[in-house]
């Protein structure tokens, strides 16, 4: 072993150290004989041939000396064998509680400090070996040595704690250590050795002891939790985790929450916890636990949370105490107490009781969930006002409080918006509180959330309201398509009579042109009552926009730019080719006139239409709750206008509604679009952002091929036959004199026998009479007493082959669902001229063409 100073300290100067630069013997040697043959050789000299150079001799080594007390004034030239700065980390060596070990690149020790003698049981510095010899008879060092030897090779710093066994017998853990350095030009490398055996059982014995803290509280007759401010739960004791059936070796941090432990809204009771700031709330709250098969059992929870100085929450210690069956003295009184906690927490209003002044005493679990980042303010923060009312109600709900506060009776329920929350409204019912002990309750508050009934009323009342403008819209329509028919009719039989040349010409000309104008108007309002008649067909949804492209880009002109993004493999739809087109141009041309709104000062932007296929299981994810689930191909067309204000989303789709200035637009554009969609069973919604323009999802359902039926004539539009006279006997039945009237004429003047009837009863007369000679009839739908279907009821008991033309205003879908199933019959739409009429007559008459 070696020595120690004086005093227990350690010497100052390490027992081993080969640290000191050495001199070399040979240049000693070398440089006398130099000296001593330079002056035998002067002394042969004769005395003036020896003077010059006996004076170059004393030159030399006087500019050596010179230099040389330079060197040792500036510092690079020490005297003696190590400066002062060597002698103080000789001493920081010399004196280290750790052991300190030098070896040079062959192994051979340079420096080694008593620490390290001591460490290695070494007796005296000739006895002193390296680590690796030290430790080479431990398998379990020699591996760690290994590594650290490795490390130094490649220039790294490296530490190891390894246990080995000293030659007595006992085990003992060392910390060694490792690191390169560079002295003089050589590597060498620093080892250190460190006892840390009562380290390792200090350890070790706090180890255990918490182990033994662990085992009491897993078994303590009480359940116990532990979880952070997000709900996350890091410890479970083993008795709580035998009342869930949760094992426990899979409950960690992030595991499970609260609300995986607790039944119902349990957890946003708890984590409702009043705020104190700086300091820790605990609370007692009754709730149900859950079991991990779903099972709930009774508990009362002793909550405490710790609250940071800004009153954010922190983690939470829970003592969880059994309430289940004869856990109690009382059962009868414990059995009711968890009854009542289990209606209090469970029903679906949410409960509140409080003082004169509105301040929460305590509150139930759906209270919680509903307002409780509100529940943890302080003060006012903490007053019903504040959770329950916006500014503008809680005047009512202050007088409802403070009238249950004076005991009165029959209260008054209040609508409420819920404040800081947009569209949140409540429906609060407040009673007096009867058995009042002190000032703590005065008045006891139902919330209802009435948010989700709100707005279901609000579309029903709009969806309503939409139906109700489409029955008047259809109304109108078809008694102005039968005026419509008749200006038409009159208009046909004049230009009949009038040559070009005719200076009246002209003017029938114009008033047929108007007449014609209007029944386009017409027909859009059919559109949006969604009874116009369309003619569907299977369509390539990429093939439609490739057509209708090159006009859509000359109706948005040279400052808006369109873009079209088809999707991959879309399906195919079925609608009306015509109509269909009309819903993409009114889009486009609505996105046009936004972007190129003076007044928003747009003047120009990109209109983008996209397409894609929707899945039956995408469709609760798009938020439209009246989209049945089905397949569906997906219409976008997004304009980049300042877009909807929210208060008018809801009324673009409505007729004659409209933003732009008067004259420049009906308002029924959108109104068609709507219709159109709705009458192909599709979807149309809007959706906009002020300043962020507005995107119209059109969802058209996906056609599935099957086999089709026979497809119905269409003789209005049926190619034009050259000659037009006919012969046979008509039976016109109109109920509206006007267009009765025109159509007699112009089939008389062709050639028709007419028999005329104003009304359903009054064309079966007609029948007793002209039955055998009448070979068709042309009757409208809609009439007093009997309508069209009825009629055709009633003939086809006696004569089940006679051919019939429907005449209407609205669409064939309309009434067909009124005729028996697998009817023959074609159909004239409102308004027709006289060559419509006339050729739909001789080509239902000539061929014997009906159609289904």
């Amino acid at each position: 072993m070696s020595s120690l100073a004086e005093g227990g300290e350690r010497a100052a100067e390490p027992p081993i150290d080969r640290s000191g630069r050495s001199g070399s013997i040979g240049l000693v040697a070398l440089l006398a004989v130099a000296l001593v043959g330079a002056g035998l050789a002067i002394s042969f000299l004769k005395g003036e041939e020896a003077q010059p150079w006996i004076l170059a001799l004393l030159a030399i080594l006087s500019v050596v000396g010179v230099f040389a007390l330079f060197a040792a004034a500036i510092g690079l030239v020490q005297v003696g064998s190590r400066g002062a700065r060597d002698e103080l980390s000789r001493a920081i060596v010399a004196t280290d509680e750790h052991g300190v070990l030098v070896t040079d690149q062959s192994g051979r020790i340079v420096l080694a400090n008593d620490a390290y003698l001591d460490l290695t049981r070494a007796e005296g510095p000739a006895a002193a070996r390296t680590v690796e010899r030290v430790f080479a008879g431990n398998a379990d060092v020699a591996e760690a040595i290994y590594r650290l030897s490795q490390a130094a090779s490649g220039g790294k710093r490296a530490f190891e704690e390894a246990r080995a066994t000293l030659p007595d017998g006992r085990g003992a853990w060392f910390r060694i250590g490792v690191r390169p350095v560079t002295r003089a030009g050589a590597a060498e490398t620093v080892w250190t050795l460190s006892d840390v055996t009562g380290e390792r059982e200090r350890q070790e014995n706090v180890f255990q002891e918490l182990q033994h803290a662990v085992d009491f509280l897993d078994h303590a007759p009480a359940g116990f939790f532990a979880a952070e401010a997000d709900g996350s739960i890091v410890y479970m004791n083993a008795t709580l985790a035998g009342w869930l059936d949760q094992d426990l070796t899979r409950v960690g941090p992030g595991a499970l929450k609260l609300r995986d432990i607790l039944a119902g809204e349990g957890a946003a009771l708890v984590e409702a916890a009043a705020p104190a700031p700086g300091g820790t709330s605990t609370e007692i709250i009754d709730v149900d636990l859950r079991t991990r098969g779903g099972r709930p059992t009774p508990a009362r929870l002793l909550h405490a949370v710790a609250w940071g100085q800004d009153g954010a929450a922190g983690a939470s210690r829970t003592l969880v105490l059994d309430r289940g069956p004869g856990q109690d003295v009382s059962e009868p009184l414990r059995a009711a107490e968890v009854r009542f906690a289990r209606f209090f927490n469970n029903t679906p209003l949410a409960i509140a009781t409080v003082d004169a002044r509105g301040r929460i005493a305590r509150a139930n679990a759906p209270f919680a969930k509903l307002f409780g980042d509100r529940l943890r303010g302080e003060g006012d923060e903490r007053s019903v006002f504040a959770c329950l009312a916006a500014e503008r109600d809680r005047t009512a709900l202050e007088a409802a409080v403070s009238a249950a506060a004076r005991g009165e009776g029959d209260i008054a329920p209040v609508e409420a918006t819920l404040p800081g929350e947009a569209g949140r409204s409540a429906t609060l019912f407040v009673t007096r509180v009867d058995d009042r002990d002190g000032d703590d309750e005065a008045a006891v508050v139902y919330a209802l959330d009435t948010t989700d009934q709100k707005a279901l009323e609000a579309k029903f009342a709009q969806s309503q309201k939409m139906n109700a403008v489409g029955q008047l819209a259809g109304g109108v329509a078809h008694d102005f398509n039968n005026v419509l028919t008749a200006i038409i009719g009159y208009s046909d039989l004049l230009l009949a009579n009038h040559r070009p040349t005719d200076p009246s010409f002209q003017d029938i000309m114009q008033i047929k042109q108007n007449a014609n104008r209007a029944a386009s108007l017409v027909r859009q309002l059919l559109a949006f009552s969604r009874r116009q008649t369309l003619r569907p067909q299977v369509i390539a949804l990429g093939d439609v926009l490739a057509d209708v492209r090159m006009l859509l880009s000359r109706l948005l002109g040279e400052k808006i730019k369109l873009e079209v993004v088809h999707g991959r493999d879309l399906w195919l739809i079925k609608a009306d080719l015509n109509q269909f087109e009309q819903v993409i141009i009114n889009l486009v041309v609505n996105a046009r006139d936004a972007m190129m709104d003076g007044k928003s000062g747009a003047e120009g932007g990109l209109v983008t239409i996209r397409t894609r296929n929707i899945a039956a299981a995408e469709v609760p994810a798009l938020g439209h709750a009246e989209m049945q689930a089905a397949d569906y191909v997906q219409i976008d067309v997004e304009d980049t206008g300042p877009g909807i204000p929210s208060e008018i989303i809801d009324k673009i789709f409505e007729p004659f509604f409209s933003t732009k200035e008067v004259g420049k637009g009906t308002g029924l554009g959108l109104s068609t679009v709507y219709g159109i969609v709705k009458q192909t069973d599709g979807y149309v919604f809007a959706v906009s952002e002020p300043g962020r323009g507005a995107i119209f999802r059109v969802f058209l359902p996906r056609h599935h091929a099957v086999a089709e039926d026979e497809a119905k004539p269409a003789v209005a539009a049926a190619a034009p036959q050259q000659d037009m006279t006919g012969s046979g006997t008509v039976l016109l039945v109109e109920d509206e004199d006007a267009v009765r009237a025109f159509g007699a004429r112009a089939l008389a003047s062709r050639g028709y026998t007419v028999v005329e009837a104003r009304s359903g009863v009054e064309a079966l007369e007609q029948m007793k009479t002209h039955g055998s000679e009448i070979q068709l009839v042309v009757s409208d739908v809609v009439m007093p007493e009997m309508d069209g279907p009825s009629l055709l009821r009633e003939l086809r008991k006696t004569q089940p082959t006679l051919k019939i033309i429907f005449v209407s205003g609205y669409a064939e879908d309309a009434f067909k669902k009124n005729l028996p199933e697998g009817e023959t019959f074609s159909f004239l739409p409102k308004p027709f001229s006289l060559k419509q009429l006339i050729q739909a007559v001789k080509e239902t008459i000539g061929d014997g063409a009906a159609g289904s």
